[in-house]
């Protein structure tokens, strides 16, 4: 047996004994998540800065404080989830009792990405082990100082039948897919995931996959135009851009374009200064291959703001594309980075029209203040999770569940939704042994008048 196979066979031995499923075990090993965390937080500023230069503030707000809120509150409602739902009956069914119980699948693998690494890794981890699970994390290679000190994090904290991490590049991605899991959930590009999909079908393994697209910002012309230009920007540029539902590009009305690129000029040098290059706290980008990918799209029509890299720190500026069309390269695929094109539309119509030819994306935003057309980008187009007037902010709150739908993904996650993600729903129905109903069986000279009566 590989080392790989050792771990998913003590895994399934672990779990097999019984010892992931009572209600004790999953709060105490939330709450030693949790303690772990707070123990090497300053281990966990460190590590993002060295992969991604992000600040304090960042860290904290979009991987440390998602973290600690999704485990506090998966550790209040968690009883409450884990209790047999009743659920009623039909009158062929009298004298039962009809619940569904939530039961964990068993070993599960987490295969995360390098853009939010430690808060990707482990939110998904969370509603794993809080429904009964196993669980191996695989991160990702490119966000290496995150991914070894998680990988130090779990095996001084966790039994690695319990939990552990599994660090590696393509290869081990391989063996690790082709092992049997009882679970996959995957966060990364669409590529990647229809690979995952296919490899989970040789075992008939569920996945929920987490992916991309082309998100868009829709501003109409009754938008609040200094609202919706500094929360584009800061959805946007958080990361410098990479982050799965950013704005991936801005679909403005005419009469109000000028007036919003303006407004964002001003919110760009307001959050990140003149020199955004000379700041301190400015994320950079992953490796070089990226960056490349990225200033490639810097030459597509006209650059409005910023335009300038370094490629010795790996630095883009937040930067905005004008005179963009549909058939620019920058329109083709997912961007990924800190490059924000702008085209227009003269009627929201002729948007809602245009955006629902392409790929379904991950997130959509929509800034206007008139109710029935708010109304109408929700009906008309598909999906996976937004916001009316703001950007990523859909995301921070547990009780909204986060996924994808078509190209950009399938499954859903976050409080009750990972909770559920983990779970397969088992039906049981206990019957009565007090009587018998003869008419449903063979034999019986008024069953089927009986039966269509009842059923009728």
């Amino acid at each position: 047996m590989t080392a790989i196979q050792q771990i998913v066979e003590s895994q399934r031995a672990f779990y097999s004994n019984g010892n992931t499923r009572d209600y004790q075990t999953r709060k105490a090993t939330l709450e030693k998540l949790k303690k772990m965390l707070k123990k090497y937080e300053h281990d966990i500023y460190k590590a993002l800065r060295t992969d991604l230069n992000k600040s304090e503030q960042e860290t904290y707000t979009t991987e440390l404080g998602f973290l600690y809120a999704e485990i506090d509150f998966t550790l209040k409602h968690l009883l409450d989830w884990m209790e047999p739902k009743k659920v009623n009956a039909p009158i062929t069914h009298k004298g039962t009792k009809n619940y569904i119980v939530s039961e964990p699948y068993g070993v599960s693998l987490i295969i995360s990405p390098w853009n939010y690494p430690l808060q990707l890794a482990l939110a998904p981890a969370v509603g794993a082990l809080a429904a009964g699970n196993c669980v191996v994390i695989k991160p990702s290679e490119h966000s290496s100082a995150t991914s070894s000190l998680l990988a130090r994090m779990i095996a001084r904290t966790f039994d690695p039948s319990f939990i552990t991490v599994v660090e590696g590049e393509k290869e081990t991605n391989q063996e690790l897919l082709r092992q049997r899991f009882d679970y996959i959930f995957f966060t990364g590009s669409t590529e990647v995931g229809k690979i995952v999909m296919r490899q989970a079908s040789e075992h008939l393994t569920p996945v929920t996959l987490e992916l991309g697209g082309k998100s868009p910002a829709i501003v109409d012309k009754d938008a609040n135009i200094n609202l919706a230009a500094k929360r584009i920007v800061w959805g946007k540029f958080t990361n410098a851009g990479q982050t799965c539902v950013a704005p991936d590009y801005i679909y403005v009305h005419d009469s109000v374009k000028f007036k919003l690129l303006k407004a964002m000029k001003k919110y760009i040098k307001s959050f990140y200064g003149k020199e955004p290059l000379q700041n301190s706290n400015y994320t950079r980008i992953i490796n070089a291959s990226h960056f490349d990918r990225i200033i490639g799209y810097l030459s597509d029509g006209t650059v409005l703001h910023g335009g300038n890299f370094d490629r010795q720190s790996l630095m883009i500026e937040p930067s905005i594309l004008d005179k963009i069309s549909w058939d620019d390269h920058v329109m083709q695929e997912e961007i990924f980075g800190p490059v924000l094109p702008v085209l227009s539309f003269t009627n929201v119509e002729e948007a809602v029209e245009m955006i629902s030819k392409q790929e379904k994306p991950l997130a959509l935003y929509y800034f206007g203040e008139n109710n029935k057309t708010q109304e109408q980008v929700i009906q008309y187009l598909s999906f996976g999770g937004g916001s009316i007037n703001d950007t990523i902010f859909h995301l921070a709150n547990p009780h909204l569940p986060f996924g994808g739908v078509g190209n950009s993904g399938m499954g859903q996650y976050h409080g009750k939704s990972s909770f559920e993600t983990f779970s397969h729903q088992k039906s049981i129905l206990k019957q009565s042994t007090k009587f018998d109903v003869p008419f449903r069986y063979p034999g019986s000279k008024i069953g089927k008048a009986v039966i269509k009566r009842i059923m009728n």
